[in-house]
């Protein structure tokens, strides 16, 4: 009977100018934090917490239960005779001018996948879309998953697991060649590949935050305690990878009754001061989904 080995996986993410960052532990071949369980863990939830925010050497604040992983193709039998099994988890933390330190190793989360950052007038989405439609040719359940994805419906921002998902079955991230033990690698593959599958666990993290934005207020545990309504708008399209309409925003925002005035204003803007709001705790109790509420066309 083939033995098991558990261990705890963790997205940490924090947003630095403007973009989602990824806590690694190691830069080579880009690695998530990851750490054994054993039988003294009788809470997985403080032992991710305190594993990780230990190793990291840092305070870890919103923390969630992702998703279990245990494909085979996550531990190639003739390395190991276990079967290597990963629960993991994504925690949020604010950022600190600590982390730019050679003790940390941060990452944009972005690097890993470029086609879900549309703030960026690339091409690598048109790229992308080019090199599916090659791969579907007639399909046409192939070619309605790639118009769902990439093509010219609504982007759906929380589908990043879906994308990744898609563009490893047709060849074009450098992991599917891996699982496969294929050496001989199509010259076009896109975003910077990670250890074992941990670039499909981080797709699954992105996608879990940026839904989570719209009905949980988890984008306050990346801000201070005071802060501005700009500051607020580009924590929120860091993680969306999207621009958002000042006004609608603020809008969004009044109506929702997430923030409240800290009678206070940040003097250091380049311009006129601004006004520093604050989260209002009294929304977790008014209503069930305390969301920003974002609605993207």
């Amino acid at each position: 009977m083939q033995q098991i080995e558990l261990n705890l996986c963790c997205v940490v993410i924090t947003v630095f100018e403007d973009n989602p960052f990824v806590f690694l532990t190691d830069h080579k071949e880009p690695k998530l934090p990851v750490e054994e369980v054993t039988e003294n863990d009788i809470n997985l939830q403080k032992a991710v917490r305190d594993k990780i925010s230990h190793s990291l050497k840092l305070d870890l604040g919103y923390v969630e239960q992702l998703y279990t992983f245990g494909d085979k193709t996550r531990t190639p039998m003739e390395t190991t005779t276990k079967r290597e099994v990963s629960i993991a988890y994504v925690a949020l933390v604010k950022f600190s001018p600590y982390f730019l330190t050679s003790n940390y190793k941060l990452s944009n989360i972005y690097s890993f996948f470029p086609w879900e950052d549309s703030r960026k007038k690339s091409v690598v989405g048109k790229k992308i879309k080019k090199q599916l439609l090659l791969w579907a040719q007639n399909d046409k359940l192939k070619k309605e998953r790639v118009a769902i994805s990439f093509g010219d419906q609504r982007w759906d921002e929380e589908k990043v697991l879906d994308r990744y998902e898609l563009l490893y079955e047709a060849c074009l991230v450098e992991e599917s060649y891996k699982d496969k033990g294929i050496t001989q690698m199509n010259n076009l593959t896109f975003g910077t590949p990670m250890y074992k599958d941990h670039r499909r666990i981080l797709a699954t993290a992105l996608g879990r935050i940026r839904g989570k934005i719209k009905y949980r207020p988890v984008v306050f545990e990346l801000l201070p305690e005071t802060f501005t309504l700009t500051e607020l708008q580009k924590i929120v399209e860091a993680l969306l990878g999207v621009y958002l309409h000042t006004q609608n925003f603020r809008r969004l925002v009044s109506r929702s009754r997430l923030v409240e005035k800290a009678n206070k204003l940040k003097e250091n803007t380049g311009g006129r001061p601004a006004e520093l709001y604050k989260f209002r705790k009294e929304v977790l109790l008014e209503r069930p989904y305390p969301g920003v509420g974002i609605k993207l066309k």
